[in-house]
C-alpha cells in the first residue's frame, strides 16, 4: 500500500496525524491483534507502517486498521510476512 489516500471516507481529519497514529498503534497492540511488531511513524507529510507480521492474514487485518484509522493521509506501508516454513536443505558450515 504506497496511497495518498489511507481511505475513500472523504472529509477532513478532526484530529492532527500525531494523535491519530498513537490512536493507531494502540488499536494494533491491544484488542484482536495484538500487533507489537508494526512501527507506524509521522515523516514529513506521509505516514510510515513497517514491520514484520507472522501470517498474510494478520497483514491484511493491519491495512484494514491502518485504512480506517488514517482515511486521508498518505500512508506508506512496508508490512511483511515473516517466513515461518520449515527449511527445504541443511545448512552447510565450513
Amino acid at each position: 500500500m504506497n496511497t495518498q489516500d489511507a481511505g475513500s471516507a472523504g472529509g477532513t481529519p478532526a484530529a492532527g496525524p500525531e494523535y491519530r497514529v498513537a490512536h493507531l498503534q494502540d488499536r494494533l497492540a491491544s484488542g484482536e491483534l495484538g500487533e507489537l511488531g508494526v512501527r507506524v511513524e509521522v515523516r514529513g507529510g506521509a505516514v510510515l507502517v513497517a514491520g514484520t507480521v507472522p501470517s498474510a492474514r494478520c497483514r491484511e487485518d493491519v491495512l484494514d486498521t491502518v485504512r480506517e484509522e488514517l482515511t486521508g493521509l498518505e500512508v506508506h506501508c512496508d508490512i511483511v510476512v515473516s517466513e515461518t516454513a520449515s527449511p527445504d536443505h541443511a545448512e552447510e558450515l565450513s
